[in-house]
């Protein structure tokens, strides 16, 4: 099976993630923030793979640990559930309409972590959540899991949609680029990722 776990604990945080990427049952996501929570289901919901997330942090200082450092930890188990990569399709992408929005999501498991994030995304708080703290997740997220990442807000009003959009988008890609291919060995010329 390709899973993993990892569990990280800081002076400001504690993550633990698990990921199966041939399963998509159980799913269990808890987060201290509410909102998080409901955009790292939707997620794993989009992804159909089996993820179980849990992280606290001090958030009573600012959400951005908690937010970047469960980015850390999911990207982490997602490289590690990867393995040797053999046979993966590689690439995914998806372009995601949620009532105004619509969001382009690009990914490459490439090995290089990098997020590209551009388009009209709202800056405005959710439920009291800056919008730019959801960048970093996507950011520490790609870095981590050693995908290229593309993320282009192509329309977007309502801020809960467009950033939920992003976070479904991403599940959909990722789900796409994991699958098994017919192709035997890693999916480059180079023979390696």
């Amino acid at each position: 099976m390709r899973q993993h776990e990892i569990h990280r604990k800081t002076k400001e945080t504690e993550v633990r993630a698990t990921v199966n990427l041939d399963s998509n049952e159980p799913l269990e996501i808890y987060t201290q923030l509410p909102l998080f929570t409901h955009f790292l289901t939707a997620l794993g919901k989009h992804s159909h793979l089996s993820w179980q997330v849990s992280a606290e942090g001090d958030i009573e200082v600012d959400p951005h640990h908690l937010v970047e450092d469960t980015g850390i930890v999911m990207g982490q188990a997602l490289r590690g559930a990867l393995g040797d990569m053999h046979s993966i399709q590689r690439f995914g992408q998806r372009l995601l309409p949620m009532d105004d929005a619509l969001l382009l999501c690009a990914l490459d498991i490439s090995g290089r972590g990098q997020l590209y994030w551009s388009g009209s995304f709202p800056d405005r708080p959710i439920n009291g959540i800056n919008a730019e703290i959801w960048p970093e997740f996507f950011h520490a997220f790609a870095s981590h899991a050693g995908i290229t990442l593309h993320l282009v807000c192509q329309s977007g009003v309502n801020a809960h949609h467009t950033y939920e959009a992003a976070f479904k988008a991403l599940g959909q890609a990722l789900y796409e680029a994991v699958q098994i291919s017919g192709s035997d060995g890693v999916p480059s010329t180079k023979g390696v990722l």
